[in-house]
């Protein structure tokens, strides 16, 4: 039986900036930040939440050969690849604070929907994110 969910994945280009992005404008924390070798397992988390972490991956050795890292990198680049999807209890609020540390990009403004409130953005490599404020019918 599984019971939970320890950590997700998603692609980058370069870790460092993707550190920076995800704990200095998305307001995450770093979690693990490890190197065996050439590999750096470089993972962020919801501040607090110590159960699930998102690892950054960045296309390459010793994952990938090279060819296939290039077509991730180019996928990566497009917007092509899955995202992430995190809650928030005032989207409006938030999305003024994510301008406020410099976020840019945003391909959709906090929008009312029958089951809340949502918005998106992309990170630096063009992954997607978006942050839902879930209301009544979301239960």
């Amino acid at each position: 039986m599984i019971t939970s969910l320890n950590v997700a994945s998603i692609y980058v280009l370069d870790k460092d900036e993707a550190l920076d992005f995800y704990v200095t404008k998305l307001g995450l924390e770093k979690g693990n930040d490890v190197r065996q070798g050439d590999y750096r397992w470089l993972t962020v988390r919801v501040p607090g939440d110590r159960t699930t972490e998102i690892s950054l991956e960045q296309p390459g050795p010793p994952l990938h050969d090279e060819a296939t890292a290039e077509s991730i990198r180019e996928l990566i680049s497009k917007g092509a690849l899955g995202g992430l999807v995190f809650l928030t209890d005032d989207a409006h609020a938030l999305a003024g604070t994510l301008r406020e540390r410099g976020v840019t990009d945003f391909t959709q403004e906090p929008t009312e929907h029958f089951y809340g409130t949502d918005m998106a953005i992309r990170d630096p490599f063009g992954n997607s994110i978006r942050i839902l404020q879930q209301g009544p019918a979301a239960g």
